[in-house]
């Protein structure tokens, strides 16, 4: 159990409550300390709720893509912050997660490489090592199928050509796309990236399949191999 000895949001002044700000003014109104404070209840001895999400929020620059990838030790040295907390924090930012997945997927058709991003950006972009993933597609550019090729470290990860090609003849796909994500957030291909890219553009057209676009993932941003000419 949790102990729980600090001060709680109904101590705060009636105007400065969140739960009855937003009821009063709407979830908009809010700030993102003030939405993290009713997750969390209380503060501590000498914070409350919402002066510490204020230094949580602070202590990663208010960037919520940053708090969306920390783990339940990483927010348990916080005072105030203990398991069931953390837990409440990581499964409210996973559901924000799993909105966007769900609002990317309503985009079946691919006529983009922002498509692509858009589609991937939720799944992969967070993640603290590199994962390799490929988009089937029919002949109208419709997703057939997203698969998970491969699971690496920091620095890349292991892709089997035979195996894509294999994958992509039983699913019947007429054109693949490749993904994969760099955790360091630099988009710049390695040369490790630029050789599977031929080599499974070549081989795939001897099976008539079009390799369409490799894209790369970073932090809010991505990089196309088709938009800048290398596929």
């Amino acid at each position: 159990m949790e102990e729980n000895t600090g001060f709680t949001l109904k101590q705060l002044a009636e105007e400065d409550r969140p739960r009855e700000k937003l009821q009063l003014k709407g979830r908009q109104s809010l700030t993102n300390a003030e939405l993290l404070a009713i997750l969390i209840g209380s503060g501590n001895a000498k914070e409350t709720a919402v002066e510490l999400s204020q230094r949580i929020l602070l202590n990663y620059r208010n960037n919520l893509d940053v708090l969306g990838r920390l783990t339940i030790d990483d927010l348990l040295k916080f005072n105030g912050i203990g398991p069931a907390k953390a837990i409440t924090i990581i499964a409210a930012l996973e559901l924000g997660r799993r909105r966007n997945l769900a609002e990317a997927e309503q985009k079946v058709q691919i006529k983009s490489s922002r498509d692509i991003y858009e589609v991937m950006y939720p799944l992969i972009a967070d993640l603290p090592n590199e994962e390799f993933w490929v988009l089937h597609l029919n002949k109208a550019n419709r997703i057939i199928d997203k698969e998970r090729i491969s699971i690496g470290g920091i620095g890349g990860t292991v892709v089997d050509v035979k195996i894509i090609l294999k994958s992509a003849l039983q699913k019947l796909a007429s054109a693949m796309i490749l993904v994969h994500n760099h955790p360091s957030g630099n988009l710049t291909p390695s040369d490790a990236d630029l050789s599977i890219t031929k080599k499974l553009r070549d081989a795939a057209t001897y099976l008539e399949i079009m390799v369409l676009d490799h894209v790369i993932i970073g932090d809010k941003n991505y990089y196309s191999f088709a938009d800048n000419g290398n596929i």
